[in-house]
C-alpha cells in the first residue's frame, strides 16, 4: 500500500481527562491545557472521554463547555457519552448551551445500551424499576428530536418571562449541532442504525467481531453497512480512532514506559475478548516511520478522512503534548494532512510552555 492510499485531511485526540483522587482540578486543568496545546499545534478537533465513577470527566458538556473558553478554532468533541443515564431532554439543553459558548464548534459522540455500572448507579438516577426501562436506539432518536429546535405545544404556546414573551422549545437553540451528532459504532447493526439515521460515525480500536476474528475484515464490513444504510444524498463525515504513540522526542525513560504500556496490552489484541466478542487493533509505539508503515497497513483508514488519537490512560500532561507533538509534526503530513489555517511555526515551543 503506497502513500497515496491514504488522504487524511482532520486530525483530532482524544483524551481520558485523568485526574488525581485527591486534586481532581489539577488534572482537569492539565486537559485543558492540552486542549490549548492541540489547538497550537493546528489539530483540527479534541476529544474527551465521558466516564462514570473513575477519574475521568463524568459530564462532558460542562468540561467541553471550559473547553470552549480556552480555545478558539478547534472543533471539541465528546466520544461518548452514554446515553443510558441521561434525559435526552436534558441532555440536548446542556450541549445546545455547550455548543453556544463555544460558537458552533461543539460535536456530540452518543451510544445506546443498557449503561455500565448499572447495578450501582442505576438506582440513584432512577425512580421504580430501572431494569424495564428502554435504552433503546430510540433514547438517541429523542436526542436528536430536541435538537431540532421544533415548537413545543400546539405552535401558540408561548413562555413568559419577565420582558420578554417567546414561541416554547428548547434553549438555547444551536443551529447546526443535529448535524454534529456522531454515533460510537462498533457493531454492524449499530453502523447500519447510525447510517439509516444518517448520523456522523466513529470507529475506534476496539470492536465486535460480529463477521470474523480480524479487526479489519470487521471495521471495515461495519463502514460498508453504514454507508450502504445511509438515506440518499447524505454524506455524513467517519472518523477512525487508533492508539497511536510516537516516541521521538520522547526521553529513554519515557520511550520504555511506552513500550510497557503497548506490551501490558498486546495479548488482548490476538484473540476476540469476553461474550461479545471484543476485538482490539494492536497500539501503535514506535518511531514515527514505523508508525506511518503500519497506518499504511491499516485496511480500514484509505475509506475515511478523519483520524482521531485514541490517548493512553494515565499519562501524565508533559507525555501527552510530546505524543501529539510528534504526531501532527511528523505522522499526519505523511497521511495527507495539513494544518488549518497553518500551525505556526513555533507550535512545538508554544504546546511545551503550555505545560
Amino acid at each position: 500500500m503506497t502513500a497515496s492510499s491514504l488522504n487524511i485531511g482532520h486530525i483530532g485526540f482524544l483524551t481520558p481527562g485523568n485526574y488525581p483522587d485527591d486534586d481532581p482540578a489539577a488534572g482537569l486543568e492539565a486537559s485543558l491545557k492540552l486542549f490549548e496545546a492541540g489547538e497550537a499545534l493546528g489539530y483540527d478537533s479534541a476529544w474527551v472521554r465521558q466516564r462514570h465513577l473513575e477519574h475521568g470527566v463524568s459530564s462532558a458538556a460542562v468540561f467541553l463547555a471550559a473547553a470552549s473558553q480556552r480555545t478558539r478554532r478547534m472543533e471539541l468533541g465528546s466520544a461518548v457519552i452514554q446515553l443510558g443515564y441521561e434525559s435526552p431532554f436534558r441532555l440536548a439543553e446542556d450541549i445546545s448551551m455547550a455548543d453556544a459558548l463555544s460558537g458552533g464548534r461543539l460535536n456530540v459522540g452518543v451510544s445506546a445500551g443498557p449503561p455500565l455500572h448499572a447495578e450501582l448507579v442505576a438506582p440513584l438516577v432512577f425512580d421504580g424499576d430501572w431494569q424495564s426501562f428502554d435504552f433503546s436506539y430510540a433514547r438517541v432518536e429523542r436526542l436528536l428530536a430536541n435538537l431540532e429546535g421544533n415548537y413545543l405545544g400546539n405552535g401558540e404556546t408561548y413562555v413568559i418571562s419577565p420582558g420578554n414573551r417567546q414561541q416554547a422549545r428548547l434553549q438555547p437553540f444551536a443551529k447546526g449541532l443535529r448535524d454534529r451528532v456522531w454515533y460510537g459504532g462498533g457493531s454492524l447493526r449499530s453502523s447500519e442504525w447510525a447510517g439509516k439515521t444518517g448520523l456522523n460515525l466513529m470507529i475506534g480500536s476496539l470492536t465486535s467481531g460480529d463477521v470474523s476474528d480480524d479487526f479489519f475484515e470487521n471495521q471495515a464490513r461495519q463502514l460498508a453497512a453504514y454507508r450502504a444504510a445511509l438515506p440518499f444524498g447524505r454524506n455524513p463525515r467517519v472518523a477512525a480512532g487508533r492508539v497511536i504513540v510516537p516516541t521521538d522526542s520522547a526521553d529513554r525513560r519515557t520511550r520504555g514506559k511506552y513500550r510497557e504500556y503497548a506490551a501490558s496490552r498486546h495479548e488482548r489484541t490476538l484473540s476476540p475478548q469476553g461474550p461479545r466478542r471484543t476485538l482490539f487493533s494492536r497500539d501503535l509505539v514506535g518511531s514515527s516511520d514505523e508508525i506511518i508503515e503500519r497506518l499504511h497497513a491499516d485496511g480500514v483508514l484509505p475509506q475515511v478522512g478523519e483520524l482521531r488519537l485514541e490517548l493512553p490512560y494515565e499519562f501524565a500532561l508533559e507525555e501527552y503534548v510530546q505524543i501529539i507533538t510528534d504526531f501532527a509534526r511528523k505522522i499526519a503530513p505523511a497521511l495527507g494532512w495539513r494544518p488549518v489555517h497553518g500551525a505556526p511555526l513555533d507550535a512545538l515551543h508554544r504546546s511545551k510552555a503550555l505545560v
